[in-house]
Formats: C-alpha cells, sequence, structure tokens
C-alpha cells in the first residue's frame, strides 16, 4: 500500500500598500489562495498587512513576522507563502525567523507548472525559469561550504560548494536555452509551412481558468485536461477545425495568464506563447461569471502587448454564461459573443463568427487560367482558398473560384486572367 503524499499546511502572507487598489490586492490574495489549492496545500491561515511602503528586510514589519512565527507554532504549519516575489535578502532574514518552509507566489506558480508540464519542451521551460529564479538565491556560509583540495597544486581553500552550484546552474541554463532555440526553430518552421499553406490559424487566450480547453475541446476531441484549478493546461495544443463552409483552420489552445505572472516564466513560455502573437486571429476568453473579468481582461491585454500581439485581430468571447444572470458589461471594441462551452448552439455561433470574420479579411476571384499555365495553377492552388474548380468544355481553361489576401501580390500575371 503506497502512503499518500501529506497535505502540506500553509499560512498565506499580503501586504498592501495604503494608497493602493484595495479590490486589487483582494482578487491577489483569493488567487493565491486558489494557487495553494492548486498545488495541493491546505490554507489554515490568511494574514495581511497595509503599509505605507514594503518592509525592505522582511516584507512585513517584524511585529507581523513574529505574529506569524506564533501561528506557525499553534497551527503546526509547514509552510508560509508571501503573495509577492521576495528578494534573495527578505528571503535569507525570513528563514532565519520563521521556523517553517517559507515560498513567495513566484515559487508556488514555479512549482504548479513543474507539476503540470507534460511535454519536453514544456518541461525545459519550467526548469529554466526555475533555475533563472534560483541562481541570484543561491547562500552559502563560506568556510564550512568548502571543498578543500588535496594533493599538489590543489592545496587551500578550493572551490566552494555554492561557486560550482552557480557554475552547474549557468551551465544547465545554457544548455536548456540551447534545446529550446531548436524547438523555437522547428516552431517557426511549422509556422511558415501553415502560412504557406494558407491556412488560417486562430490563437485562444485568456485568463487562466476561463475555458480556453474546454472550448477547444468542444471544438474538437482534442482531449485536453479540463479541471477547475489555475494552470490546468501548460502545453499548447493545436488541432484542425472545419468551419460550417467547409474551410479547415488551425486553433491552438495557449497557457493562461494571471496576475503578476512571474517574468521568468513568460520568458521561458515566450515560444509558446508566440503562437499569438502569429496568429491570424485571437480569440480572446473571459469568464463571465468573475467578479473581477475586468482586471483578467487588463492582465491579458498587458501580455498580449509585451508579446506584440496587440494589433492582431481579436474576437471576444465571453464564456460560462449559463452562471449569470445578465450579460457582463464590457467597452471591448469589435466582435463580442456571449456563449456556454457546454451548449452546442452556442459553438456554432461561434464558429460561425470566425467563418464570419475570415470573410471580410479576404477577396473572391473568379480565374480563367491556360490548362499549359501548370506553373499559375500550382501557385493559386498552393496559396488561395480554392471554392470552385473545372475544366472548361474545351479542355483549354482551368475555371477556378478561390479567395484569398490579393492575387496581384501572388503573381502581377495572375490578374490578366480574371474572368
Amino acid at each position: 500500500m503506497v502512503d499518500e503524499q501529506k497535505t502540506e499546511r500553509a499560512i498565506l502572507v499580503g501586504y498592501y500598500k495604503k494608497s493602493g487598489d484595495q479590490r486589487q490586492f483582494e482578487l491577489s490574495m483569493e488567487e493565491l489562495a486558489e494557487l495553494a489549492h492548486t498545488a495541493e496545500a491546505e490554507v489554515v491561515a490568511t494574514l495581511t498587512q497595509g503599509r505605507d511602503q514594503v518592509d525592505s528586510r522582511l516584507y512585513v514589519g517584524k511585529g507581523k513576522v513574529e505574529e506569524i512565527n506564533v501561528l506557525v507554532q499553534e497551527l503546526e504549519a509547514d509552510l508560509v507563502i508571501f503573495n509577492d516575489e521576495l528578494t534573495p535578502m527578505q528571503i535569507r532574514n525570513l528563514e532565519h525567523i520563521i521556523e517553517c518552509k517559507v515560498i513567495d507566489r513566484t515559487q508556488l506558480i514555479l512549482d504548479i507548472f513543474a507539476q503540470r508540464a507534460r511535454s519536453r519542451e514544456g518541461k525545459w521551460q519550467v526548469e529554466l525559469a526555475q533555475l533563472q529564479y534560483r541562481l541570484p538565491r543561491l547562500t552559502g556560509k563560506g568556510a564550512e561550504l568548502s571543498r578543500l583540495g588535496a594533493g599538489i597544486g590543489t592545496r587551500g581553500p578550493g572551490e566552494t560548494k555554492l561557486e560550482t552550484d552557480r557554475r552547474h546552474i549557468r551551465r544547465r541554463i545554457s544548455e536548456i536555452e540551447g534545446h529550446l532555440a531548436e524547438v523555437k526553430r522547428h516552431r517557426q518552421l511549422y509556422r511558415e509551412r501553415r502560412k504557406k499553406n494558407a491556412v488560417f490559424q486562430v490563437a485562444i487566450v485568456g485568463y487562466t481558468n476561463a475555458g480556453k480547453s474546454t472550448i477547444l475541446n468542444r471544438l474538437t476531441d482534442a482531449g485536453i485536461l479540463e479541471e477547475n484549478k489555475l494552470f490546468a493546461t501548460l502545453d499548447p495544443t493545436s488541432r484542425r477545425v472545419n468551419l460550417p463552409g467547409g474551410e479547415e483552420i488551425i486553433v491552438t489552445d495557449t497557457v493562461g495568464f494571471i496576475q503578476h505572472l512571474p517574468h521568468q516564466l513568460v520568458a521561458a513560455f515566450r515560444s509558446t506563447l508566440e503562437e499569438a502573437a502569429e496568429a491570424d486571429l485571437i480569440l480572446q476568453v473571459i469568464d463571465a461569471s468573475h467578479p473581477d473579468y475586468q482586471i483578467h481582461m487588463e492582465v491579458v491585454d498587458e501580455v498580449l502587448t509585451e508579446l506584440g500581439a496587440e494589433s492582431i485581430p481579436r474576437l471576444t468571447v465571453f464564456n460560462k454564461m449559463d452562471r449569470v444572470e445578465e450579460r457582463p458589461i464590457s467597452a471591448v471594441s469589435g466582435k463580442v459573443l456571449y456563449l456556454s462551452a457546454y451548449v452546442e448552439e452556442d459553438m456554432q455561433r461561434l464558429l460561425q463568427a470566425i467563418e464570419a470574420h475570415i470573410e471580410s479579411q479576404y477577396n473572391r476571384y473568379v480565374l480563367r487560367l491556360p490548362t499549359e499555365r501548370g506553373d499559375l495553377y500550382a501557385l493559386v492552388r498552393r496559396n488561395l482558398h480554392v471554392l470552385r474548380e473545372k475544366i472548361g468544355e474545351d479542355g483549354m481553361y482551368y475555371e477556378l473560384e478561390v479567395k484569398g489576401k490579393g492575387i496581384e501580390q501572388l503573381s502581377p500575371e495572375l490578374v490578366t486572367f480574371l474572368s
């Protein structure tokens, strides 16, 4: 019989600026509790402190740290989780006072990502982010970590374990970056091939737990994990989807966003998130039932801007409408859909909206190409979507009805064969 892993008992600690946005802080603390739950921890207490500025040595005041330590003893807590990324000095000082494990929001998110990464690329990305986080936080106590040499030419203090660890981490970071550069190169080749084949690409983005994976599963049989936890999906999943008119498109599910997503993770997952930056259309999914959906939208906007994807056409989808009585109020520009991923008619409306967007982007042409111009025929087939095709009665011409973004861009010669 295998022993079940003991559930860790956690105390959450948050600091807010007295003049800051109180609701945004409350949302951040609620998310911290959800993150702890996702990491399989039991939250036994939550402490907050309002100050004019964060304590540079201990994050919160000394009296609050002593209060935390008393609670740790009383509640038999296994760890204390702080709601911001702590500096190396803050972690060191807190560990000397608090008699249990101390972690920050970034470490917690990294731990969840480490649990949930499935693909080789995902695991590399998480390990890279963890090592980049750890490197400036390595600490040691000099003499007790020394590796004394033995024999002629090696006597002396030698290299400390700390220095060895740093060298090992830097070497491993370099190795992983090399692996990811190769993966990124392959991913770029796939993207270029899809673009060359004129396959329309849709990226599903949104706050974590908004229902992105559920929507892709309903549109296809992708089989992506659906779970009411944060970051249920880490690895991007691309699937072919047929629109009502018969056109085939590629739809990609991406990792969810969150407030204060660690910069190490944004950097590490950049190649994955670039799926959104390379898309022809972004499907922004919002949990209509969440009281702070507008803050979620702002966070997604910030990350998309950071990725250089703010100018890509966007279709805004308010999901989970089965859980609300009124439509959310939103000042977004462009097309907005209100739906539930579990309602088949709503999924059909979503496909129709994507199809309508594609139709608005493309022109239709009727071409009459001489059959001896196989080069132009192949060019058209490769780069435009063929709606209808037949050979003329005399067998001398291809008659093609196509749509695309401009035949003159493919070849000015094609214009002369417009029917």
